[in-house]
């Protein structure tokens, strides 16, 4: 009788230090609950501001450039969204699954899942194929240089700085280097300044006279390289009137760094009137491609603007 009214007796106590237990254990997982939603709430409340809006992206200045942006966010909501998914079903079984004081021996052991395996096969799959899809849709038009372009600029990059052909002008302007390790005010100003007309498709034709360089006008969200001996080229419809920073995105030496332009989005006038000017300097004519280290590779003549040819050199636009 003592023995069993002592078990009797001793279980309250028991499940009442069960239950102390897990009261901790409770109070932690709602901290983390709290935590959680708050940075949900978070990103959501902030989603108004214009940078966070874009993905954190700059703000897109062409008429592609809302694809682009949209297509950016969408890809990193839905990798979001797997990350949340994978997290919280490790969690899950952290907190369903782990081992208890009063387990003994190994849990049951499972070979294989088959419906869950196909699962996590078979949406993977289907994910890259939608996300590469989509890519190359993006990029075909991007790279899409059959309607006929209002402007064609012939962009040359070289060691370390810029030229522009205005071909259909038969103009060009040349840059050289701005000195910005001197720390003296103004350098930007003489940077290397490249106009485009507003809300005019225009064609870029890219060479280089040394180097690999890379053509990157920030805004615009896309870029392309230069490489010796080839002739590259994309379009685009600046949407924007605006001063806005090109750089070189291709390591081509010691003054990588400094081999930095400026583009000028302007009204059509404005446009003609800066055409007008160089063809007041005397700037007038192409400078050449013959002008290269290396001569551009047999074939990739007939990439360069109709009415153009390798050999069409200016004489005096070589300093």
């Amino acid at each position: 009788m003592h023995g069993t009214d002592h078990r009797e007796a001793d279980e309250p106590a028991l499940g009442l230090r069960s239950d102390e237990q897990k009261t901790p254990a409770r109070r932690r997982y709602s901290r983390i609950t709290f935590a959680a939603l708050l940075a949900v709430a978070t990103v959501v409340l902030t989603g108004c501001n214009a940078t966070v809006d874009r993905g954190f992206l700059p703000k897109g200045v062409t008429s592609i450039s809302p694809e682009l942006t949209d297509f950016w966010k969408a890809t990193w909501l839905w990798g979001l969204a797997v990350g949340v998914l994978v997290w919280g079903l490790t969690l899950y079984c952290v907190v369903r699954y782990r081992r208890k004081k009063s387990d003994t021996g190994l849990p049951p052991q499972l070979a294989y899942n088959v419906p869950i395996e196909i699962l996590y096969t078979v949406v993977p799959v289907f994910m890259v194929a939608v996300l590469f899809g989509k890519t190359v849709e993006l990029e075909n038009k991007m790279l899409d240089t059959s309607p006929k372009p209002d402007v064609t600029i012939n962009v040359v990059g070289k060691q370390w700085a810029w030229d522009f052909n205005y071909v259909g002008a038969d103009v060009y302007d040349t840059g050289i280097q701005a000195d910005l390790q001197s720390g003296q005010p103004g350098q930007e100003a003489n940077l290397p300044t490249m106009y485009l007309p507003v809300n005019e498709r225009v064609e870029f034709v890219l060479t280089t006279r040394d180097v690999i360089h890379s053509f990157w006008v920030v805004q615009f969200l896309q870029k392309m390289d230069m490489i010796p001996g080839k002739v590259n080229k994309f379009q685009v419809t600046p949407t924007q009137i605006g001063t806005f920073r090109g750089k070189c995105a291709e390591l081509c030496g010691a003054y990588h760094s400094d081999m930095l332009f400026n583009v000028k989005v302007v009204s059509k006038a404005d446009y003609e009137a800066h055409l007008q000017s160089l063809r007041d300097r005397g700037q007038v004519g192409f400078l050449s491609n013959a002008l290269n280290r290396s001569s551009l590779e047999p074939g990739q003549q007939q990439y360069l603007p109709e009415g153009v040819k390798e050999s069409d050199i200016k004489e005096d636009a070589q300093s």
